[in-house]
């Protein structure tokens, strides 16, 4: 019995360390110049609009994009239960704020993580663009990432939307077990 409670404690405390981890790494933003920086999806309103989570996505990447270090930005996600598509929602709250039409690049079938990072691969690949910086919440940052990275792309930059809330006490840990799968899996 001793032998199984220390090591449920050891497991746990991993556990507890690689979350911190992947939190600190997710906080820790690294501007840097990109070909492209990308979005992933999230909830969209009722009305249409961006849910404050991913509202906070897209305000990093603008700042990104108005302080020119990527010229263009990729938004995905795919149509969800509320029946809009998100990145056409998020292409239209962009717009609102200033960025060209041009600058924009919708990607709505980005129904995972997984398929958002081969989506960005493809349209990067076609357009001879190398480099991206990611643009989500703090706990995504480092799964979005490797994702991009086990995709092809280099990965020059990440910036975490300033948006906490109560649902993070489980988006956290999911984001913990969601990173060792990817990493495992791939």
């Amino acid at each position: 019995m001793r032998k199984i409670i220390l090591l449920s404690l050891s497991g746990l405390a991993v556990f507890l360390l690689a979350t911190a981890a992947l939190v600190l790494d997710g906080l820790n933003d690294k501007p840097a110049s990109a070909d492209v920086i990308v979005v992933p999806g999230n909830t969209i309103l009722p009305d249409g609009t961006p849910s404050p989570r991913l509202q906070a996505r897209l305000d990093a990447a603008l700042k990104q994009f108005q302080e020119n270090r990527a010229p263009r930005i990729l938004v995905s996600g795919a149509t969800g239960k509320e029946g809009f598509d998100e990145a056409a929602s998020m292409a239209r709250y962009l717009q609102s704020r200033g960025v060209p039409a041009s600058a924009i690049i919708e990607d709505n079938q980005g129904w995972t993580t997984d398929a958002t990072a081969r989506n960005a691969a493809l349209l990067m690949r076609q357009h001879g663009w190398k480099t991206a910086m990611v643009a989500t919440q703090y706990f995504h940052v480092p799964r979005f990432r490797l994702a991009l990275a086990r995709a092809g792309i280099t990965v020059s930059g990440q910036v975490h939307a300033p948006y906490f809330e109560l649902r993070d006490l489980y988006s956290v840990p999911r984001e913990t077990v969601g990173y060792a799968v990817y990493f495992m899996r791939h």
